[in-house]
């Protein structure tokens, strides 16, 4: 499909319009798409705990099966569910590769991990832990970032020609600040596990150092998704990164794990795999 009138356009313009506290990106585009052809019938998942379903299922563990990308929970309904209802084939092909704490160093292995599978399409979703760290000193230097997203990209060029890459803008870590910071149970989750605390720290705290600390670590996720859009238009029409609008999504309180309050549960799993499949090659 073409981008002038592809469903993903039409969504990102929608999300874009949406009124935010936090603000939104402005879509980025990437190279046109060569004609997606048929459903494919095998496809790989890389990334991090989001993409494992961590948290989404119960208290500090993976759950595959509600992965937005690969998972088989139809309440979930997976990139990998609304493929099967289209091409049987793929049935039993979907491989997980992500790891829990995966951050874009992570990328190049499991991208030899996936080349191994030889699936027919590929979604990547990874940036979350390298802006959410214990300090935002430690945060991963957007150059690094790329390096390892360019690495990642090549191995998979190389080894899977023909395959269809989606990539997946990282949520916007500060929406999470701002829907979760006046619940007590979150920040005591927050505090109590440490999370992300190059954004979560003193949630309640409006004095200039936080606000304008929460804005670089925001910029950052930024940058990182600039880094993910440009790098996927290096690659070619088979790979779509989805214009911001998983960023751009404002997800609610009620669709974050009540484990952590961190992760997205069930729901905002299932919302996760309809803004992005929408916006990716949406066969």
């Amino acid at each position: 499909m073409s981008t002038s009138t592809s469903p993903r356009r039409r969504l990102v313009t929608l999300l874009a319009a949406a009124t935010l506290t936090v603000g939104t990106v402005t879509a980025v585009s990437g190279p046109a798409q060569a004609d997606p052809g048929p459903p494919p019938g095998s496809m790989a998942s890389m990334g991090d705990s989001i993409t494992r379903g961590f948290n989404a299922c119960g208290f500090y563990f993976d759950c595959t099966s509600r992965s937005f990308s690969t998972g088989s929970e139809s309440g979930v309904n997976s990139h990998y569910l609304r493929i099967r209802a289209k091409n049987s084939a793929i049935n039993g092909k979907n491989y997980n590769q992500a790891a829990s704490g995966a951050k874009a160093d992570d990328m190049p292995g499991q991208a030899t991990a996936t080349v191994g599978r030889n699936p027919a399409y590929v979604t990547i979703l990874i940036g979350a832990n390298d802006a959410c760290t214990s300090s935002e000193s430690s945060m991963t230097a957007v150059s690094t970032f790329r390096g390892h997203i360019d690495t990642a990209l090549a191995t998979l060029k190389s080894g899977l020609p023909n395959a269809r890459v989606a990539v997946i803008s990282i949520p916007d870590i500060k929406r999470l600040w701002e829907v979760g910071r006046t619940s007590g149970t979150a920040r005591t989750a927050w505090s109590l596990f440490g999370i992300c605390k190059s954004m979560l720290a003193n949630p309640t705290s409006t004095a200039a150092a936080d606000t304008q600390r929460r804005d670089r670590v925001r910029q950052r996720v930024v940058d990182f998704n600039t880094q993910l859009a440009q790098a996927c238009a290096a690659y070619g029409p088979n790979c779509d990164f989805d214009g911001n609008a998983v960023f751009n999504y404002p997800f609610a309180f009620s669709q974050v794990s009540g484990w952590d309050y961190f992760h997205p549960n069930t729901a905002g799993q299932a919302a996760l795999a309809q803004v992005s499949y929408a916006a990716g090659f949406n066969w």
